[in-house]
């Protein structure tokens, strides 16, 4: 817009210049069609002149010639070779012993035999013609004075035109400019949204109901997300489905294993084989209840999830609570700052839930001797927890992705896990109407934050 506004100032001064130069080319061819007339005149005065004292009578040729010329202009001033003027006609009335403005430098280029023009600050015109005798000299000079008021006067009603003009179609552009901006880039912008609502796996469909390409790409967009959104519901039914049925078999394994651990007493390498048995079938076991816990949150809303008063500051402690053993026998302190009391409307089993798997994480990929530290304070109308480790950290390219399913850092094979963690923590958290922010760098450790909205601030509906 600035550009082109520019653009335009530059062409509106460009047209005013070229007002003005063409019209004082047009009064100046003008003038000097009417100089070579009153010349023509002059010379016939000269010649008559010439031959009434060839006759013997008295001739006056300034006179003779000012009688003829001083109806032509408004001013007529006639001047010898010596620039001395002989005679001065004003408005076609000759006036003996005048005393007017005489510019000397215009009479002296005429006498060289050039024309020659000033034009006043009063907006007059002298224009001054050599004229020449039989033997083609520069006898005499004839200057006309015109009044170039009328002139500028035309020139400023073309300049306030021509700005009004100018200014109306300005107007017209920008208001053609923001209406063409608004139908080209709001639905480009609409296009974008929807990209990154698909890019969060919310698949709404683009209403532009326009027949141009940008309606095409709005259709395309629109297929493909209905593909999309139908094979991540395939794929969901299909871990949902799994899930169920490895629940039951994982259930006899483990309890098999228990029984083979507890009853074996003679063989300390068989009965190994049996612990480790046990603690993959628990592994395996938690990762199912998390498939399952994930395949409710896909078939429910936020008013499927019962939710009461709580506080975050009370269930962070219980978290703590019963992560310390793990945290103690790895080496790790937890260092546990409640705060005051920060109530909101969760569901308290699965906020605590979400709460321990961030702080196992961190004690997971710390080292031993160093600390993980859980705050919880209120700001503004959220109540926030943070969880905050000095452990291996995670790249920034990745800390968008770790929160997918089934996603570990590239530097996580230091613990075992399955990646479904954070996920489910931010599926709790978002279905209670927060948020979950990560803060990482390589080497840095690691700062997961839980922002709720205070209870009273966020509506919330409660499953009957």
């Amino acid at each position: 817009m600035f550009f082109s506004v520019l653009s335009f100032a530059v062409i509106l001064v460009s047209v005013n210049k070229a007002i003005d130069y063409f019209s004082f080319v047009t009064i100046e061819k003008q003038m000097m069609e009417k100089a070579d007339l009153s010349e023509l005149s002059f010379r016939e005065v000269m010649a008559k002149q010439e031959r009434a004292e060839g006759e013997g009578q008295a001739a006056d040729v300034p006179r003779s010639a000012l009688e003829t010329l001083k109806a032509s202009f408004k001013e007529v001033r006639i001047y010898d070779r010596d620039r001395k003027l002989l005679g001065l006609a004003v408005d076609g009335i000759i006036i003996q012993d005048g005393h007017p403005l005489i510019f000397q430098d215009n009479i002296q280029k005429a006498l060289q035999g050039n024309y020659a023009y000033k034009v006043t600050e009063s907006k007059k015109l002298y224009f001054a013609v050599p004229i020449q005798d039989r033997y083609y000299e520069n006898r005499y000079v004839v200057e006309f004075v015109e009044d170039l008021s009328y002139f500028y006067a035309i020139l400023d009603q073309i300049r306030s035109i021509l700005i009004v003009g100018a200014g109306g179609f300005l107007i017209l552009i920008t208001l053609s400019s923001l209406f063409i901006a608004r139908t080209t880039t709001r639905p480009i912008l609409d296009l974008l949204g929807a990209t990154e609502k698909f890019s969060n796996r919310q698949f709404q469909p683009v209403a532009l109901n326009r027949k141009d390409e940008l309606g095409m790409l709005a259709d395309g967009l629109n297929r493909m997300g209905v593909q999309l959104n139908g094979y991540i519901q395939h794929q969901k039914q299909f871990v949902s489905n799994v899930s169920h049925e490895l629940k039951t078999p994982l259930a006899a394994i483990r309890g098999f294993s228990q029984y083979l651990h507890e009853g074996e007493q003679s063989d300390p390498e068989l009965r190994k084989i049996y612990a480790h048995l046990v603690q993959e079938s628990d592994r395996l076991t938690r990762l199912v209840n998390e498939l399952l816990l994930l395949s409710r949150f896909d078939k429910a809303g936020p008013e499927g999830i019962a939710t009461e008063r709580a506080d975050l500051s009370e269930l962070a402690r219980l978290a703590a609570a019963d992560m310390r053993s793990k945290a103690d026998s790895k080496g790790v302190a937890l260092d546990v700052s409640p705060g005051k009391g920060a109530f909101v409307e969760v569901n308290p089993l699965l906020m605590t839930h979400a709460i321990a798997n961030l702080i196992d994480n961190a004690v997971k990929y710390s080292s031993p001797g160093t600390r993980v530290s859980i705050e919880t304070d209120v700001r503004q109308q959220e109540a926030v927890v943070r969880i905050r480790d000095q452990g291996i950290g995670i790249r920034e390219d990745e800390i968008s992705r770790v929160q997918e399913r089934f996603y570990r850092a590239s530097n996580a094979s230091s613990a075992k896990g399955s990646g479904l963690g954070l996920s489910l923590c931010k599926e709790i958290v978002e279905k209670a109407g927060g948020s979950l922010a990560i803060e990482s760098g390589l080497g840095e450790g690691t700062t997961v934050s839980i922002a709720l909205p205070l209870a009273g601030s966020y509506k919330t509906v409660t499953s009957l």
